[in-house]
């Protein structure tokens, strides 16, 4: 017969199963200000608006004047500009980022912008404000995700009725990213992505490719 101390290190040793990071590989580069540097310079690149096209984007999101949109690892800030655009005087931008050297780029980047916050993120929770929130953008930013689990779980906490997830990722195969990287930097193709979410209360609403044979886009709502 197991005893209460046994159980107790059983449940610990399933929760760590459970909730174990699972995003090693992909923050590999995150783990200095130097690293993060070097991704900050990626996400500041000339040719971004080109490949990323923020406009279609927006399209994408569904966005309203007046709606709360939060931008879930808002890196240096890239999307701000478009986001608060696109909600109005009326409406708020949470900008969510773990670190603080990122947030302080977008906070530059963002500066003017009114109606736009910042939020100091944890790994397993974007701290974003309870049936708060209408859209929640995570753009190439779901791979990083340590504790998806707990990470959807706010979400999911933090949309309100009719609100929705927006997932924005790359495909786990060799064209999608240079040099093949997507193999090893990119946890779960497309299908898998959709199924882990569905699978934490969410339903998919709609999916289609954003750019061809390297990044797709998920709507989702809660179920």
């Amino acid at each position: 017969m197991i005893d209460q101390k046994a159980k107790y290190w059983l449940a610990l040793a399933a929760g760590a199963v459970a909730f174990g990071q699972v995003a090693q590989e992909a923050n590999s580069g995150y783990k200095t200000i130097e690293g993060r540097s070097g991704v900050a310079a990626t996400l500041g690149a000339p040719d971004r608006d080109k490949t990323q096209r923020p406009r279609d984007l927006v399209a994408a999101i569904g966005l309203q004047p007046g709606m709360t949109v939060a931008d879930v690892g808002t890196g240096i800030g890239y999307m701000l500009p478009y986001l608060s655009e696109a909600v109005g005087a009326s409406g708020r931008v949470l900008a969510e980022d773990i670190f603080d050297d990122f947030l302080a780029k977008a906070k530059e980047h963002a500066k003017g912008l009114a109606n736009v916050s910042f939020i100091q993120g944890a790994v397993d929770d974007a701290r974003l404000p309870e049936n708060g929130v209408d859209r929640i953008l995570v753009l190439d930013v779901y791979h990083h995700f340590d504790y998806p689990e707990k990470m959807l779980a706010g979400f999911h906490k933090a949309l309100r009725p009719g609100g929705k997830l927006v997932v924005v990722e790359y495909y786990k195969r060799p064209a999608a990213m240079p040099n093949g990287r997507a193999m090893t930097h990119i946890r779960l193709d497309q299908p898998d992505v959709t199924k882990e979410i569905e699978a934490n209360h969410f339903r998919q609403v709609s999916q289609r490719e954003f750019n061809k044979d390297s990044q797709y886009v998920l709507v989702l709502e809660k179920n």
